[in-house]
């Protein structure tokens, strides 16, 4: 690992801060402008940081749905300006919230920029905190598996279309496109007297919850956190796996969806399942790695532009679309291809393995094979942002996430690009 022999004297610190934004906020995660009316439950910026005596990293993870690029680097220049902490080893992941202020451009939503550097500034205060919460610690690592709460979203039809959300209740249903990954995979973290700091909680599934209506809440994640202090563990960072194909509605039970509240406490079981057992160790190697490449755009043609291309699925509202493509287009042909940061911090045997965009479970599971021996934990929506990420294979067969628009811009080889560069950078560290 990067830093040389094993490290002794693990230290570790947590925060979190509070980054809510006040009603009227627009929201952002339904492609239509949506201003909040109310607060559900309150948004978190939460910090997890890991100290050795020759290297140290951190995870940032925010409760709204994506995180720009822009503010990425900005968070790293001020962590290493401020505190002397360095910023290349900093991962910044947004849980996918829905329910949250328009943090970057979003359908008709504009980024919210004052919201937007408020943010930053939240992160950088609790950045401080957690390095002032620095103490010795150790680290232990379990695992469980749930299979009542996602949902693979495609679903295959008889013609070998796809659409997004169908049911089994349509009889032109065939099958599910893909797989689901179940890994609910829990990094522990407590101090030398055993007394829980925090946890880092890695599951792939879309939080939708309140996308819709005019409420601001932090969805599922903001539930689990919740329930896992309420059982001792004060601050719970959530990572989102790779979900971009992955939901809690059930094609089986005609699209039904549990409730936020009903998946945070599931998963929050599992947590605790997950930790049973578990053993802990002071003395682990830590790393960190990254790579930025440039993913290829998509060439769309007329059919695709115009989205009359077979098995294109224009959600919300094709106005939308047609409003929104022109401007991309153009910004495709000035940029030329799209840069993309990867990126890995080691944990003694574990890997958390960062994509800044919403990648198909298929890739995620790819990323966690290739990193064998090591356990690997994939984080989404992090260091910036790039769209859905669909496997080779959905391309043909068209639904949402392949349906070429604002979201869904990149090559159908780019997220072979990634899982390379991935594997590429876990084969370097270890």
């Amino acid at each position: 690992m990067v830093g040389g022999e094993a490290d002794t004297g693990l230290k570790a610190g947590f925060a979190e801060i509070e980054i809510t934004p006040p009603v009227g906020t627009h929201k952002i995660g339904w492609l239509r402008d949506i201003v909040s009316t109310e607060i559900l439950s309150p948004l978190y910026a939460r910090v997890a940081i890991l100290r050795t005596a020759s290297v140290e990293v951190a995870l940032v993870q925010l409760d709204t749905l994506f995180i720009a690029w822009p503010e990425v680097a900005s968070i790293r220049a001020a962590v290493e300006r401020s505190w002397g902490f360095p910023g290349r080893n900093v991962m910044v992941a947004a849980t996918h919230n829905h329910a949250g202020p328009a943090v970057t451009h979003a359908g008709d939503v504009p980024k919210d920029e004052d919201y937007a550097r408020f943010l930053v500034s939240q992160v950088i205060e609790a950045f401080g905190q957690a390095l002032n919460a620095l103490v010795d610690a150790e680290v232990g690592y379990g695992r469980s598996f749930e299979w009542k709460v996602a949902h693979n979203r495609r679903v295959v039809m008889r013609d070998g279309t796809v659409h997004t959300h169908g049911t089994f209740d349509d009889p032109e249903a065939l099958c599910l496109e893909g797989p689901i990954d179940p890994e609910v995979a829990v990094i522990a973290v407590r101090d030398r007297d055993h007394n829980p700091l925090g946890l880092i909680v890695n599951y792939a599934c879309h939080p939708t919850h309140h996308g819709g209506d005019t409420s601001i809440d932090a969805g599922y994640p903001g539930v689990l956190a919740g329930r896992l202090r309420q059982s001792g563990w004060p601050v719970t960072l959530f990572v989102n796996g790779a979900s971009g194909n992955v939901h809690t509605a059930d094609p089986a039970a005609g699209g039904k969806s549990l409730s936020a509240e009903s998946v945070g406490t599931i998963l929050a079981h599992d947590v605790q399942v997950a930790l049973e057992g578990t053993t802990y160790s002071d003395a682990l190697d830590l790393g960190a790695a990254s790579t930025t490449i440039e993913l290829p755009y998509r060439r769309p043609t007329h059919a695709e532009t115009t989205g009359e291309l077979e098995g294109a699925q224009r959600f919300i509202d094709p106005a939308i679309y047609e409003r929104r493509i022109p401007a991309l287009l153009q910004k495709m042909t000035v940029r030329g291809a799209h840069r993309a940061e990867v990126q890995v911090l080691a944990i003694g045997d574990l890997v958390i393995v960062s994509v800044p965009g919403e990648l198909f479970v298929e890739y995620g599971l790819q990323i966690k094979k290739a990193a064998h021996p090591a356990c690997a934990l994939v984080a989404t929506c992090a260091n910036g942002r790039v769209g859905y990420v669909p496997t080779l294979a959905a391309f043909p067969r068209g639904g949402y996430e392949t349906t070429f628009g604002p979201s869904s811009m990149l090559a159908p080889e780019a997220g072979e690009r990634l899982v390379e560069t991935a594997a590429a950078l876990v084969r370097r560290l270890r």
